[in-house]
């Protein structure tokens, strides 16, 4: 499977362009910690993509999430390393994060959305304005983006990362893609 057959699929089944936006988003993400670690780009990135390839078929069972995923991303020609780090991104499951690659995606995924709130309190909404350390502020925010994870997010330093170096990759690979992502 290539990242345009993954992109493909993505779009045919999901139908909110804010939901893909939000795959796109951890997909430069785990690329960007890919090429950090000396990493295959490619195989992280295709588990940022597919993570939440399912959700509009669970339509919100969380029991059920992510074990779609893993099967659609293997159905896809995924390798078991990326079904895995899809899998394991649901801790509903009991499926231990074994692998740095596992890690990485289940710290990424709210990260996405944490600095995706913190772009959109800005008066003109562009990641290219923002900066590492007011994301690092709305971090320590509890009531802000309440559906980002802080203790996920935190688990960043199981990849060896400390939150503001976790935050700062983040944004960076945000800002490489913000016309994809509308910011």
């Amino acid at each position: 499977m290539n990242r345009d057959e993954a992109l493909n699929a993505v779009k045919s089944r999901i139908k909110n362009g804010n939901l893909v936006k939000h795959m796109l988003a951890a997909e430069a993400i785990m690329r960007a910690l890919a090429n950090r670690f000396g990493e295959d780009e490619v195989e992280w990135g295709l588990a940022g993509l597919l993570h939440d390839i399912d959700l509009d078929v669970v339509n919100g069972d969380m029991s059920r999430h992510s074990k779609v995923s893993a099967e659609i991303a293997g159905e896809l020609g995924a390798s078991e390393a990326v079904t895995h780090a899809v899998l394991s991104h649901n801790e509903r499951h009991g499926v231990a994060c074994a692998s740095r690659m596992d890690k990485a995606l289940f710290c990424t995924d709210p990260l996405t959305g944490l600095i995706t709130a913190a772009v959109l309190v800005l008066p003109g909404k562009k990641l290219a304005a923002l900066e590492a350390k007011s994301v690092q502020r709305r971090f320590k925010e509890k009531g802000f983006a309440a559906g980002a994870n802080r203790e996920h997010i935190a688990r960043c330093s199981e990849i060896g990362l400390t939150l503001d170096e976790f935050i700062e990759i983040g944004l960076k690979a945000m800002q490489g893609i913000a016309a994809d992502l509308g910011l």
